[in-house]
């Protein structure tokens, strides 16, 4: 990746994290962008992405960022300078979530409650 690409990356990851803070309603879990893959030349952009919640909120997020891609794009292409504001894909994964899951099996193990 050059260095273009990589600054274009970190670019998008804060940009679309405030997009979806500011402009986006009815996020109910906690969304968080976990890393951004961008093509060699930045027209196309796979954003994953991670909701903290329960099983509901976290399919009724999914559904919310799917139908506001486009808005996405549309404020992307305001705040960064670029030939061809990217096509951008949201890719769900779950790494928050399992994430919690460990951390809570480790206090429950501290805590003698399993053994």
């Amino acid at each position: 990746m050059s260095l273009r690409n990589e600054r274009v990356r970190k670019e998008l990851m804060r940009d679309i994290s405030e997009i979806i803070r500011k402009e986006v309603r009815g996020i109910e879990g906690v969304l968080s962008i976990v890393d951004v893959e961008v093509s060699h030349d930045n027209s196309y952009a796979k954003v994953f992405y991670s909701v903290l919640g329960s099983p509901e909120q976290i399919e009724k997020d999914k559904e919310i960022i799917e139908k506001n891609t486009g808005k996405v794009r549309f404020e992307v292409g305001k705040r960064i300078r670029l030939r061809v504001t990217p096509e951008i894909k949201f890719v769900y994964s779950d790494g928050l979530e399992q994430g919690s899951r460990v951390l809570d099996l480790i206090n429950k193990i501290s805590k003698g409650e399993i053994k």
